[in-house]
């Protein structure tokens, strides 16, 4: 699509090894070779994501878990950041969890031009509420927590199921596991 792409994970991923995508994804789909970010960044200090922000992002997809870690990843610094180095063009897209973003910096961002709108598949609060500010602020598109929904969302399901049981029948680590530690 003629897109730069940068990534950014918690873990460093250095090498071309540490880059490959071990999860299961649909044949033909995904980046299993960890080959289309032209830039990779990591940490998980303020200062490591104010690098990657800062490295002239037109649209910023956000698609992590929840953790303490990340509640408010995205907050009045950080868009500021994205206003300085992106001035104002960035486009924000949160298909993780609502509280990723603080949902009162978004609506300043958004309001004093710090960024240039937001699609937001999950709110803070959800679902939102009649009435709330989020619903009346220029530029953005707010949809029913349903990105993750596909015609072939049930079959994909089954096809990790039917992997794992392969997996488990031949002795091998499973895909897609969920640290509980971790909570993802």
């Amino acid at each position: 699509m003629g897109m730069t792409v940068h990534a950014y994970t918690l873990h460093p991923r250095p090498t071309p090894e540490s880059r490959r995508d071990h999860s299961w994804t649909p044949a033909g789909l995904g980046d299993p070779e960890g080959t289309i970010p032209a830039k990779w960044f990591s940490g998980g200090s303020p200062a490591d994501v104010h690098a990657f922000l800062a490295s002239g992002l037109d649209l910023l997809v956000i698609a992590t878990p929840l953790t303490a870690q990340t509640k408010h990843l995205l907050s009045k610094a950080e868009f500021e950041v994205l206003a300085k180095t992106a001035k104002g063009r960035t486009f924000v897209s949160n298909v993780a969890r609502g509280p990723v973003i603080d949902t009162n910096a978004l609506i300043e961002a958004l309001e004093g031009g710090l960024i240039k709108g937001a699609a937001l598949d999950v709110t803070d609060p959800e679902p939102l509420p009649d009435g709330h500010r989020l619903w009346g602020t220029k530029n953005v598109i707010i949809t029913p927590h349903v990105s993750g929904a596909s015609v072939k969302y049930f079959d994909r399901v089954l096809e990790i199921l039917k992997e794992n049981l392969k997996r488990l029948a031949d002795g091998k680590e499973l895909v897609n596991l969920v640290d509980k530690k971790r909570g993802y």
